[in-house]
């Protein structure tokens, strides 16, 4: 399932989302990658196959995701997954007992109880060092560090971190940089061309974009370490079935389209909010008034459409404006068309112990919002009467 057509040809984002790893079909011509449902292949002869053996190790609808998903992150290598904890379980699996992980203190709850519930069982320790603070990650590092796992923009405090600066450091200590781009989408940035190692995401999110799969991603352009990663998603078997990987290729034809929307909403959005007198504080990467504007604005090329807002009048507030809101739906997940209203402390971020929850600043009063792709008067209506 290969044009050669596009073989060396540069083409622009939008293009790669609808064209990379999409092409026709070659037996019959169809334009759209067929959903190959099947979960093994007959071999012409033993030992002899035509690329394809059994579903879990590779099937060809997830072959053009995979394929896909390295062209948008400008990797060479791609490999899907059941669910973004997939992704990161099996990039996980690259360590061995003793080994020594950095984290970056905001990070997603569902990462912070894999590291600390499971992998910790493993005998590999993790440190979580203060993602504003540079120098904390050299501070960080021990003889037995073999990882640096961060987001940037963080989930749910929309940090950014810079992933040159700590991918120089890692390749100096010969230490692993992986980045979870979940958030910004390989459209607003690409951590590969900034030196990281390893980005994993929740196709989920942005990627599939319509809340309607759950899925993850890996993608890479060091050989020995895909070699090393396709053996564990193999062995693993945490693998996306063919219908799923069918809906991540849809999702991805209109992730352009999709990002500019959201981003274009989440700034006026975010513009409105911070001048509400009923916001105590603001998070969004893409206002001045952020702590990492000029970063953020360096390294990626738009701002996303996750924002994060501290409500004045603690958790009887939030719950209020929670039942208020008609368009804002309150549930989990973020990156699909509709909005969404998230309350991490008892949502993404629950698996946190209530300390190290606040330790870290999500605090009571604080909701994430995911901005959809509604009509931009609509969306600030319904916060406004919310607020009201």
């Amino acid at each position: 399932m290969h044009n050669y057509k596009l073989q060396n040809t540069k083409m622009e984002f939008a293009t790669k989302a609808i064209h990379a790893g999409q092409e026709p079909d070659p037996q019959t011509g169809a334009v759209i990658v067929p959903i190959y449902l099947t979960s093994t292949y007959e071999q012409e002869a033993i030992g002899q196959h035509k690329g394809f053996e059994y579903s879990r190790t590779g099937n060809p609808t997830r072959q053009a995701l995979e394929s896909a998903l390295a062209a948008l992150e400008n990797g060479k290598f791609g490999l899907a997954f059941a669910s973004g904890l997939a992704a990161t379980t099996t990039v996980l699996n690259l360590l061995k007992t003793g080994d020594h992980i950095i984290a970056g203190d905001d990070l997603y709850g569902g990462t912070y109880r894999l590291l600390e519930k499971v992998v910790k069982n493993w005998g590999v320790t993790t440190t979580y060092v203060d993602i504003d603070h540079l120098n904390d990650f050299e501070a960080a590092i021990q003889p037995n560090t073999k990882l640096i796992w961060i987001e940037t923009p963080t989930n749910p405090l929309l940090k950014i971190i810079d992933i040159a600066a700590l991918a120089k450091l890692a390749h100096q200590n010969n230490i692993i940089l992986v980045v979870d781009n979940t958030f910004a989408s390989p459209y607003f940035q690409q951590p590969l061309n900034l030196g990281a190692d390893i980005v994993v995401h929740s196709t989920t999110k942005y990627l599939g974009g319509h809340s309607d799969i759950i899925g993850g991603a890996v993608v890479t352009s060091h050989e020995e370490l895909y070699t090393q990663l396709k053996f564990y998603q193999n062995a693993i078997g945490a693998v996306p079935s063919p219908f799923d990987s069918w809906l991540v290729l849809r999702g991805i034809k209109t992730l352009a389209v999709r990002m500019r929307e959201h981003e274009k909403n989440a700034l006026l959005l975010a513009k409105f909010l911070e001048q509400h007198p009923k916001i105590d504080r603001i998070y969004y990467p893409g206002l001045p008034s952020h702590e990492q504007y000029h970063l953020a604005k360096a390294q990626m090329s738009g701002f996303g459409g996750m924002i994060s807002v501290e409500l004045k009048g603690g958790f009887s507030q939030v719950e209020r404006f929670a039942s208020r809101l008609q368009l804002f739906i309150l549930a989990e997940s973020l990156g699909g068309v509709e909005s969404l209203l998230c309350y991490p402390a008892k949502m993404t971020h629950g698996s946190l112990p209530e300390a190290e929850r606040i330790k870290r600043g999500i605090k009571d009063n604080l909701i994430r919002l995911s901005v959809g792709i509604e009509d931009y008067l609509d969306l600030q209506s319904d916060l406004e009467n919310a607020l009201a």
